[in-house]
């Protein structure tokens, strides 16, 4: 049996592309989408036509990506058992108002797809407002992926808000690290993104947090190996045809604890500023993703309006 038949024995594996193709062949459990990946998929003569049907509309940048995003969503809930998600417009990740309305819309357009909204997870930067808007969402039955996960208060102010998945990323840290420290890594266990999801891992099933944790961020299939037992973990196409193709043993990291400790009580928004401002890596890398999802919209907005 290969290394991704394995992984699946023990982790949900989850496809983090907008490859139709991709998703056809590798069969994942659910797929993840982002402003990045959508911008390559309407490059892809596959989506030639969706993206011209699109344009016809004559919508605004925003609402034309929305429609993008919930049109190859919808492509991508027919190949897949469980749930696909969708992310909300980068730019709006400091306004909880502006999140909630968005995250309505897009769930409005999967409906109008006649696409259950159990299908369905929103995706949004876990940032103290988007983590706000998160919180009042699952109230509503929508229930949401708090994205770009970099420190420990943001994974605790998730669990708090009581948000259905967290997606801590695991390369992006290690790329900070080894840009700005040195670090050189040589065994997975001494990967600094690795040690991140661990600790989240530990710390929500400890605790008796519901919360689902997903990986996400991979440089390489050690990093992969290095998480296997995580809830969820998204994985790039590439990384799951090495995995399909290396027929080693794998050997299961994570296992849940026994909720043996009480839950800590909720961050206060002062709380979570603070501990996210002492760590530098955090505050780079959670605001340059954001910058880089909020270009790649607007490069993605550019292809879909008709002026282009």
């Amino acid at each position: 049996m290969n290394k991704l038949d394995q992984l699946r024995g023990m982790t949900d594996v989850v496809a983090d592309t907008g490859d139709i193709d991709a998703i056809e062949r590798l069969k994942p459990q659910d797929a993840t989408t982002n402003p990045s990946l959508l911008l390559k998929a309407a490059k892809m003569p596959r989506f030639e036509e969706l993206v011209a049907v699109v344009k016809a509309g004559n919508n605004s940048g925003a609402d034309a990506c929305d429609q993008f995003a919930v049109a190859v969503g919808a492509e991508i809930i027919k190949l897949i058992p469980g749930r696909i998600s969708t992310e909300v417009d980068a730019r709006l990740s400091f306004d909880t108002q502006a999140t909630l309305k968005k995250a309505r819309e897009v769930m409005a357009l999967y409906d109008n797809q006649g696409i259950n909204s159990e299908r369905i997870l929103i995706k949004i930067a876990a940032t103290w407002e988007g983590i706000r808007a998160a919180e009042i969402l699952e109230r509503e039955g929508i229930q949401c992926n708090l994205t770009l996960v970099f420190g420990f208060a943001q994974a605790q102010a998730c669990a708090d808000a009581g948000v259905f998945l967290i997606s801590p990323f695991v390369g992006r840290i290690l790329d900070w690290y080894m840009a700005n420290t040195g670090l050189k890594v040589t065994q997975s266990n001494e990967d600094p993104g690795v040690q991140s999801v661990n600790r989240i891992y530990e710390y929500y099933k400890s605790h008796g947090y519901g919360t689902v944790v997903m990986g996400a961020s991979f440089r390489n299939t050690g990093e992969v190996e290095a998480l296997a037992g995580c809830d969820r973990l998204t994985i790039s196409p590439d990384l799951m045809e090495a995995l399909s193709e290396d027929h080693g043993k794998l050997t299961r990291s994570l296992v849940p604890l026994p909720a043996t400790l009480n839950k800590a009580a909720p961050l206060s928004e002062g709380n979570f500023r603070w501990q996210n401002n002492e760590e530098t890596m955090v505050t780079d890398k959670l605001s340059d993703g954001i910058r880089r999802f909020a270009a790649d919209q607007v490069k993605l907005e550019h292809i879909l309006t008709r002026d282009h």
